[in-house]
């Protein structure tokens, strides 16, 4: 197995974990996390398509790399707008889960006579 390979496969890995986070969880901040590791593995694909076609005799071109990290730093821009709408959505509802069932309410601390 080569490296190639060995990076593609890996790449399925991370884009396989994250549709399933994306579909399972119902948590919003679980559901960016899944988005997150699905464009891993996009950019590994991507990094790894850059990589075959310079070993190709084709050189090193400088475009796929501007691109990859372009794709990186646009990603985490959209994964921090995702939080602080999250954050938002957290504050206006007090809830955090996109479910419609509000679920079990939150445990109060106990007061300074009890324990």
């Amino acid at each position: 197995m080569n490296a190639p390979t060995l990076f593609g496969l890996c790449a399925a890995v991370l884009v396989g974990l994250g549709l399933y986070g994306l579909i399972v969880h119902p948590q919003p901040l679980r559901k960016v996390l899944s988005f997150n590791l699905i464009g891993s593995g996009v950019f590994l694909v991507c990094a790894v398509i850059a990589r075959r076609g310079a070993a190709a005799g084709v050189g090193g071109d400088p475009v796929p790399q501007a691109l990859l990290i372009t794709a990186i730093v646009v990603a985490f821009a959209a994964s921090a707008l995702a939080v602080a709408l999250m954050l938002r959505q957290c504050d206006e509802t007090g809830s955090n889960s996109l479910s419609s069932d509000p679920g079990p309410a939150p445990a109060k601390p106990p007061a300074d006579g009890e324990a």
